[in-house]
């Protein structure tokens, strides 16, 4: 060790200050040892002692010390005695409370003031509201009288693809065999079977029994919806409340066949989280509700119902994640009942305008990779439409639509939307690396010549100036 002792400062010379030449004394106030009682004392206890010199004491002092103390004892005591002869005349020699009586009231006081507080703020928790009735409005239903009620007007769905069976929800629009449910679920169905609740059997009655075979009558991509038709005529059809009453905060329960017909009319609750939430699933945006009541695969074509058994959502679309939870999307019950009625009446949504494409976004990593614009890539011309007759042609890049820079067919169909079957919009494309500006009369889309992604690719393209290479790694996933 150094003269410092490795921690920056002089040793202690036993005991007396490191620094001589300042004339005061010095206190150590961490010193660890006592040579006069040989021991360690712990550091905060007796751990203060002073090296000032004691002074030697002034002769004859003693004597007058003890004298002044023995005065001042007996003034004490005669001013004591005097006060308690002037209370006892001023009182009338009624003795007061004394200390122990005191002590006592000023328990018994605080314990009552204690009380009284303790009873204002009590709260009887013998019979505390559940979320559900806080979330439900003074009349409404109890909520197994809410399932019992919606359970027979749910049902499920299943399709045989080319991938295998897929399965979903419905909901009953009518006695007749009318069904809702989400376009997505029957999406390339080569068959469709309804299969109906417990409900409609007895205890021996298999789910074979139950199934039907349902016909596609119609649907829409764009709002992901999709009516089926099958044969019976007395089915229980649901209830239909308002979209538009819906508030924040009050309840929501889900009835469906979350992953697959094993759990067929499964119930679970919640609230209304938000209204007029915008998501895209796929190339799908749409303005749904949030609920955190548990939707999960299966559920899509399932009902939302509120507090008097009425639906008021058609759940579609669910973010499953390791990091989310209690998050589900429906579709307004609102916005989906023109588009269904259109469903039944035409097969298609009325009014819509169509390029007559399909096709496939160009990302920014594949443009960058491949050394071509951002846009949507054309995969199919529908023969006779406005795109075929006006000269779009397979692996054009459309790049822009009315001067409106397309990055893929989110933004296409958001400029496409806004005009009317019969106007014409102007399509910027690039094609043999030179951009071409072409005019196409829209067509009412009939849902077979609509503009849409085509993700039915094996992962190569016949344009050569692309390397015959075009794959999108996102294009085996489904939607919900």
């Amino acid at each position: 060790m150094n003269e410092y002792n490795g921690g920056g400062y002089k040793p202690y010379n036993n005991g007396q200050s490191p620094y001589p030449h300042i004339e005061q004394p010095y206190v150590n106030r961490e010193q660890p040892y006592s040579e006069q009682n040989n021991y360690y004392t712990g550091q905060g206890a007796m751990n203060e002692y002073s090296f000032n010199e004691p002074t030697a004491p002034k002769k004859g002092s003693a004597g007058k010390k003890i004298l002044t103390a023995f005065l001042a004892v007996l003034g004490v005591a005669a001013i004591a005695v005097t006060s308690i002869v002037g209370y006892t005349i001023v009182t009338g020699g009624d003795e007061g409370p004394g200390p122990a009586d005191r002590q006592t009231n000023m328990h018994t006081n605080d314990a009552s003031s204690a009380e009284v507080s303790h009873t204002e703020n009590a709260v009887d928790r013998k019979d505390l509201p559940t979320l559900e009735q806080l979330a439900a409005p003074a009349d409404a239903m109890k909520v197994p009288d809410i399932i019992e009620k919606m359970s027979p007007s749910v049902v499920g769905i299943s399709c045989i693809t080319n991938k295998g069976i897929a399965t979903g929800s419905g909901i009953v629009l009518s006695e007749d065999g009318y069904i809702i449910t989400n376009a997505h679920v029957i999406k390339d169905a080569q068959s469709i079977s309804v299969v109906l609740p417990p409900f409609y059997g007895d205890e021996d009655t298999t789910q074979d029994e139950l199934t039907y075979t349902a016909e596609n009558i119609g649907k829409d991509t764009q709002t992901d919806l999709a009516v089926l038709k099958i044969e019976h005529n007395n089915l229980q059809k649901a209830e239909i409340g308002r979209s538009a009453d819906v508030q924040v905060g009050e309840l929501a329960i889900v009835i469906g066949n979350p992953l697959g017909l094993d759990l067929a009319n499964t119930a679970t609750s919640g609230i209304i989280s938000a209204k007029d939430r915008t998501i895209t699933v796929e190339d799908i945006t749409m303005k749904v509700f949030q609920t955190d009541a548990s939707i999960n695969g299966g559920n899509s074509g399932g009902a939302l119902i509120n507090a008097y058994g009425q639906v008021v959502g058609i759940t579609s679309a669910k973010v499953a994640s390791a990091d989310v939870e209690g998050l589900g999307f429906a579709i307004p019950i609102d916005d989906a009942l023109p588009i269904v009625s259109d469903l039944m009446a035409y097969g298609y949504v009325t009014g819509r305008p169509s390029l007559g494409i399909t096709g496939a976004d160009i990302t920014a990593a594949y443009s960058s990779y491949y050394g071509i614009p951002q846009g949507f890539l054309v995969k199919t011309v529908t023969a006779d439409s406005g795109a075929y007759k006006a000269g779009i042609q397979e692996n054009d890049i459309i790049i822009a639509i009315n001067d409106n820079v397309v990055n893929g067919i989110v933004q296409l169909n958001d400029v496409k939307n806004q005009f009317k079957p019969g106007d014409t919009v102007t399509l910027t494309v690039y094609r043999n690396r030179k951009k071409l500006d072409i005019d196409v009369v829209l067509d009412e889309a009939t849902g077979e010549n609509e503009t849409s992604t085509d993700n039915s690719s094996d992962g190569y393209s016949d344009y050569d100036e692309y390397r015959d290479y075009y794959y999108d790694p996102f294009g085996i996933f489904g939607g919900f």
